[in-house]
């Protein structure tokens, strides 16, 4: 299974204005010579023949799985789930109790046993059953190789896996006799992309020191001393804004919410030893006040594995959990946040930690600053159900929409094609995507575009001038510097969700990444979006390794949708301390609201577009050290062209209207407006 980055039902025709979505169906037809039904996702994408390493099948070894189990009334679920989130229908907001739900979505003993049998039949041993409640149920198995071969109808080969390591995989899709599909959701853990086991977490990494001259609001400083570009002195880039200044900027402070009676989860994986402590220091620092007595909660959903650099590296997720604790504490300083550490960056991991969520009832509101390409997830029905069954108690899921653009080569070489990132584009969660911020000297907004920045270098003459190295903004891809992830997804294929039609023009949601037209609309991404661009990013304050070898609480600055995620997710929390309860699943609100309240003085979200002074580009002078985790000079400077988020076929376009890099926007009276749903 491919390792997560940082920074990720079967149809049902119901009432109008709730949500159409795309088939989860795990198993194809029943084939004519096998009474088999394939699983879905089982047969990895990079198992392909061209990336085979040998052409000898592998039979010895061990298979360590899970076979999840699928709800029940998998129809009635996504209805139910529909309805219990769109605005206008008799059911909106009338949530289901955690009893409720487990005792019509929950598989039964009987199920269970089925499963069981037809594992253990085949010399597989049964290793633990979880499915008491129906988030993420499933059965977990161990066996030798032959018996996975038996139990799954495959054989087995040798990859290069999506990391360059070679990895067993299933050389086809695995498959349940027809008397047990029904029940089987999905297969994990039969490729072996990832298998070194490491438990022990190891300690902080080092800090990202920023390089001065930096600006503390937009526009504060001028980089007077270094060439012009686009006609005028560029402004340098900002040390990272405070949380007061954003809560400035989006409407938090005029709101007078502060997330009172609310509570947020945040899920990554692992646990920084010092998330609390640092997130007490940082408020302290930029003037908040720490977190009282049980507001932070911290939860294990399982053993910690796959902790070393080159497995999923614990330590620099430290950086990760910690900005988001600290976002969403900034932008709901009196809510509830409950951190859920997953046990490795596996998918399966990851989905225990938000089903652990689901099941308990831990918060309201999830973020997720974590995914990977779609190509690679490989338990995304799994995924779908913890999310539905989440909106039906009033449970609200947020994720990043990745750092790299539409995932083309040109933004991610590891990608071999234009895609979306996965869990964002599930139709059951929010897609937060990213935006360049300038807020000014008094907290107040100036202006917003979408995240996507290209980098050109400075040089010295030999006459002792200086002058950009490349006609501004730069060369693309060598000098992309990151950008907010969007566009079509293609897993969902039957139709889009009802809640971006009439918003999402059917043009874009038409538009496949592969540059041919689809017959229906699909689902687009992001949703919304908030500041993610580190050139206007935010500061983070964390224990580090600092250059004399010691560890010391540091300040540094830090962009990406993993900040915007938690900060629209604690911005949620404000909304619903005004409505005075859950929202739950957000997006058919969202979309409800941008028809109702639309761009203007009094919108609900910020129109971002690529050029919102007029035309032209917008750039950032930055200084870097050439060693910024040890201060080492010489500084290196760049000019930073914001607003271009890819080029070519890759590129997404931040337009009047909903698009795909920003989605319908940023937060403007969103806070106010949300309690005006019907």
């Amino acid at each position: 299974m491919p390792q997560v980055t940082r920074l990720r039902v079967v149809g049902a025709a119901i009432a109008a204005g709730a949500l159409t979505l795309g088939s989860l169906a795990t198993a194809t037809a029943v084939q004519a010579a096998n009474p088999r039904r394939a699983i879905a996702h089982t047969h990895p994408a990079w198992a392909v023949p061209a990336k085979r390493l040998s052409s000898t099948a592998v039979t010895s070894g061990t298979v360590s799985a899970k076979v999840y189990l699928a709800p029940n009334h998998q129809a009635a679920l996504a209805s139910e789930a529909a309805a219990v989130s769109t605005p206008g229908s008799k059911s909106y907001r009338h949530f289901m109790s955690a009893a409720a739900v487990r005792a019509e979505f929950a598989p039964s003993a009987a199920e269970v046993a089925s499963v069981k049998s037809w594992l253990t039949s085949a010399g597989l041993s049964v290793t633990s059953v979880s499915a008491k409640a129906p988030a993420g149920a499933y059965v977990g198995v161990r066996g030798s190789v032959a018996a996975a071969s038996k139990a799954f109808g495959v054989t087995f080969g040798t990859y290069r896996g999506p990391g360059g390591q070679s990895a067993r995989a299933p050389q086809q899709a695995a498959t349940a006799p027809s008397s047990v599909a029904s029940s089987v959701l999905a297969v994990s853990g039969l490729d072996t992309a990832k298998s070194a086991i490491k438990p022990a977490l190891p300690p902080p990494g080092p800090n990202y020191w920023v390089a001065k001259p930096c600006s503390t609001y937009y526009g504060q400083l001028t980089a007077t001393n270094k060439p012009k570009a686009y006609g005028k002195f560029q402004p340098w880039t900002t040390c990272g804004y405070t949380p007061s200044q954003v809560r400035g900027a989006y409407g938090v402070t005029n709101s007078g919410e502060t997330g009172a009676n609310q509570t947020v989860a945040i899920v990554d994986a692992y646990a920084s030893p010092t998330i609390k402590a640092d997130a007490n220091q940082f408020a302290t620092v930029v003037g908040d006040n720490p977190f009282t007595a049980g507001q932070f909660k911290q939860y294990k959903a399982g053993p910690y594995s796959l902790a070393g650099p080159n497995q999923c590296d614990a330590a620099g997720w430290y950086g990760e959990e910690t900005l988001d604790v600290q976002s969403v504490h900034g932008m709901a300083p009196d809510a509830n946040v409950r951190y859920v550490a997953a046990g490795s960056c596996l998918d399966s991991d990851l989905a225990q930690a938000d089903a652990l969520i689901v099941n308990n009832g831990l918060a309201s509101i999830v973020s997720n600053s974590w995914g990977e390409p779609a190509q690679f997830s490989t338990i995304n029905s799994v995924f779908d159900a913890i999310f539905q069954l989440g909106a039906l108690k009033g449970i609200g899921f947020f994720f990043s929409s990745g750092d790299s653009g539409y995932e083309g080569p040109g933004e991610d070489p590891a990608s071999p094609q234009d895609q979306v990132d996965f869990p964002t584009s599930s139709p059951y969660v929010t897609s937060v995507g990213g935006t360049s911020l300038a807020i000014d000297k008094t907290s107040s907004y100036q202006w917003e575009t979408s995240w996507g920045t290209i980098n050109d270098p400075l040089i010295h003459l030999k006459n002792g001038g200086k002058k950009w190295q490349f006609t501004p903004p730069g060369k693309y891809p060598s000098g992309y510097g990151g950008s907010g992830g969007g566009g079509v997804s293609t897993e969902y294929k039957q139709s889009q969700a009802s809640y971006q039609a009439g918003v999402v023009p059917t043009s874009l949601a038409e538009s496949l990444p592969d540059g041919t037209t689809s017959s229906t609309p699909m689902r687009v991404i992001p949703d919304v979006s908030a500041l993610a661009d580190p050139s206007t990013g935010i500061m983070v304050g964390q224990t580090t390794l600092q250059p004399d070898g010691t560890f010391a609480f540091s300040l540094s600055r830090i962009g990406g949708t993993s900040v915007a995620s938690p900060i629209f997710a604690g911005i949620q929390a404000d909304a619903q301390q005004k409505l005075g309860g859950a929202i739950g699943f957000a997006n058919p609100g969202i979309y409800s609201l941008d028809t109702q309240f639309p761009y203007g003085t009094t919108g609900a979200f910020n129109d971002v577009t690529d050029h919102p002074l007029g035309a032209g580009y917008l750039g950032m002078v930055r200084n870097n050290y050439t060693n910024p985790y040890t201060k080492q000079g010489p500084l290196l400077t760049y000019l930073r062209t914001l607003g271009i988020n890819g080029e070519g076929k890759d590129r997404l376009k931040a337009v009047t209207g909903y698009d795909d890099a920003t989605g319908v926007g940023s937060p403007k009276n969103y806070i106010q407006d949300a309690p005006q749903l019907p």
